[in-house]
C-alpha cells in the first residue's frame, strides 16, 4: 500500500482560532515541524527498510546523528563506549530539556506492509516496537523546539539522547553511567502504541542473568556413570524455578531460554545453559526473586554434582512517573486534538485489526468514553487523558533507569491498529506504513511541551521537586556489572 501522510494541524478536537490559543511563538514550533514532515516521514521509513539489532544499528544512528548535524546540533558520539550512542545538543544554559530515541529493531521480525504474516526475507530482523518511529517522533520534536529556541522565543538547551539497545536493556543504563544525563532538568519520551495519551503509568523492573552449568562428558550408553550432565541441571533448575511461581507477586513474570542443550543424546552433555528474564514491580522484588533463583540453579548443580557460573547481564528499574510532565505533555497533546489520517491509511488499519482477533480486553483498559470509537476505528488517533494512574505494565524498559535519575514524562502515540501488541508482525507492518502519522503529531506535541518547560521555570521546578519526593528514600545503583563492557553485557 502506499503511505500516505496529512497534516497534523487540524484534528477532531482543535479548537477554534488555534493560532491565539498556541501562541503565535509556540506555533513556530509547531510549524517548524510541519516544515520537517516530508524528511521526517522519509527517515522514518528508511529506518524501516533497513532494520539493525541493539549495538549493530550502524546505518540508524548515522541517520539521525546526520539529521541532526544539518540542523545544526552539535553531535557526540561514541557515548560510553558505545559506537551507536550519542548525544546531540543545541542552544546554552538552563533549563535542560532532554528527548530519547531509540532506534533498534527485534530478531526474526522481518515483515512486508501487508495483512498477512509475509517476511521480506525469512529471519532477518523487524521493527516490531516501532522504534524507527520512536527516534524519528523525538527527532522533529528536537527540531522544533531548536527553532523556537533560534527564533529567541524561549531560551535553554535542548539535547536528544540516541539511545542504543534498548530491546537488551543494554544502552541507557551505561549512558547514565558514564553521567550523560547528569546536568538535565527533565527528559520527555514516548512509544509507540495503539492509542494516543499521556502516562503517568510504571512498568516491571528486571533482572537479565545467564546460568551456565559444566559437568563431566562420556559416552551416555556404556559410560554413564562417569559423565555429569550439564543438561540434566538445567532441566532441574527450570523445574525449580516453576515451583518458585506460586510464591511470587501476582505482577511478577520469570521468563527463560536454553541457549546451549548439548549436541547429541549419545554423549552426557558436558555444557548446557539457560537465559532468564526475572521482573516485579520494584527493584528490591526483583533482587529478592534473582537471590531466590540463584539459589534455585546452585540446587540443580548440587543435586547433579555440576558447577554452576552465573552471568548477570544487565537489568531496569521501574519506570517513575512524573504528573507534572505528564499534565504538559497532555496539554499539548489535547490542544493539537489528535491527527488526521488519510482513507486509505485507516482502511489498511482496519484491515490489520482484523488479523487480531477480539481485542476486547485490550479496549476495555480505556476510559469508557473512548471505547466506543476504538471498536469501530482503525487507529485511534484523539488524544486520551492519562488512565493509568497505578497501573504496571508488564513490560520492562532501561527508559526506568532514565526515571531514577531525571524527572520523565512519557506518553504514547497510536502509531499502530487498535489492540496490536507489540513485537508483532502486524506493529511491523504499521511500523512501516500508517505510524508515520503519528510519529509527526507526538513530534508536536513533545516540541511544544519542551517549549513550555523552557518558557516556565516554576513547571521545571515542580517537576523536580514531585521527582526528588519520589526518591528521597532511594539511592540509584547500577544495574549493569561493574567495569563490564556494554559488548560483553550484551552478547548472548
Amino acid at each position: 500500500m502506499s503511505v500516505v501522510v496529512t497534516s497534523v494541524v487540524t484534528g477532531p478536537n482543535v479548537m477554534p482560532g488555534l493560532a491565539v490559543a498556541y501562541g503565535m511563538s509556540k506555533e513556530a514550533a509547531f510549524e517548524a515541524v510541519e516544515a520537517e514532515r516530508d524528511h521526517l516521514v522519509e527517515t522514518a521509513l528508511e529506518l524501516w527498510e533497513n532494520p539493525e539489532l541493539g549495538l549493530a544499528e550502524y546505518e540508524s544512528a548515522a541517520l539521525l546523528q546526520d539529521a541532526l548535524t544539518e540542523a545544526g546540533f552539535e553531535v557526540e558520539t561514541g557515548v560510553a563506549g558505545i559506537e551507536t550512542a550519542f548525544v546531540a545538543r543545541y542552544g546554552e544554559g538552563d533549563p535542560t530539556i532532554g528527548l530519547l530515541g531509540e532506534f533498534d529493531a527485534l530478531p526474526d521480525l522481518s515483515q512486508r506492509v501487508a495483512t498477512e504474516r509475509e517476511p521480506v526475507e525469512a529471519g532477518a530482523p523487524g521493527h516490531g516496537c516501532g522504534h524507527n518511529l520512536f527516534g524519528v517522533g523525538s527527532l522533529g520534536a528536537a527540531m522544533g523546539v531548536k527553532r523556537a529556541v533560534e527564533r529567541g522565543d524561549v531560551s535553554g538547551t535542548v539535547v536528544y539522547f540516541g539511545t542504543p539497545a534498548e530491546e537488551t536493556l543494554v544502552g541507557k543504563p551505561f549512558m547514565i553511567r558514564a553521567g550523560a544525563f547528569d546536568d538535565v532538568d527533565a527528559v520527555l519520551s514516548w512509544h509507540p502504541g495503539w492509542y494516543t495519551g499521556a502516562s503517568v503509568g510504571s512498568c516491571l523492573a528486571m533482572n537479565s542473568l545467564q546460568f551456565a552449568f559444566e559437568g563431566e562428558a562420556s559416552h551416555a550408553g556404556s559410560a554413564p556413570e562417569a559423565g555429569r550432565s550439564a543438561l540434566d541441571a538445567v532441566q532441574l533448575m527450570n523445574v525449580g524455578v516453576e515451583f518458585t511461581r506460586e510464591h511470587v507477586p501476582d505482577e511478577a513474570r520469570i521468563h527463560y531460554a536454553v541457549e546451549n542443550a548439548g549436541a547429541a543424546p549419545n554423549v552426557v552433555d558436558p555444557e548446557a545453559s539457560v537465559w532468564y528474564y526475572v521482573r516485579a514491580p520494584d527493584r528490591e522484588t526483583v533482587e529478592e526473586m534473582t537471590d531466590w533463583i540463584r539459589d534455585v540453579a546452585r540446587g540443580a548443580a548440587l543435586m547433579t554434582r555440576t558447577d554452576v557460573d552465573v552471568d548477570f547481564r544487565a537489568g531496569t528499574y521501574e519506570v517513575l512517573a512524573n504528573h507534572t510532565l505528564a499534565d504538559v505533555i497532555d496539554e499539548n497533546m489535547q490542544t493539537l486534538g489528535g491527527f488526521e489520517v488519510s482513507e486509505d491509511d485507516e482502511a489498511f488499519a482496519r484491515e490489520l485489526k482484523e488479523t487480531l482477533g477480539d481485542v476486547s480486553d485490550q479496549i476495555g483498559t480505556l476510559p469508557e468514553g473512548y471505547r466506543s470509537t476504538a471498536r469501530r476505528r482503525g487507529l485511534l488517533t484523539e488524544p486520551v487523558p492519562p488512565f493509568d494512574e497505578d497501573v504496571i505494565g508488564t513490560y520492562s524498559t532501561d527508559s526506568g533507569n532514565v526515571s531514577q535519575v531525571v524527572p520523565v514524562g512519557r506518553c504514547r502515540a497510536a502509531t499502530w491498529p487498535v489492540g496490536t501488541p507489540a513485537h508483532s508482525w502486524q506493529a511491523v507492518a504499521a511500523s512501516g506504513s500508517v505510524g508515520v502519522n503519528a510519529a509527526v503529531f507526538v513530534a508536536k506535541a513533545l516540541a511544544g511541551s519542551a517549549y513550555d518547560l523552557m518558557a516556565d521555570p516554576d513547571l521545571v521546578a515542580a517537576a523536580r521537586e514531585e521527582f526528588e519526593t519520589a526518591t528521597a528514600d532511594r539511592d540509584y545503583q547500577d544495574t549493569v556489572p561493574e567495569d563490564s563492557d556494554p559488548y560483553e553485557t550484551a552478547d548472548h
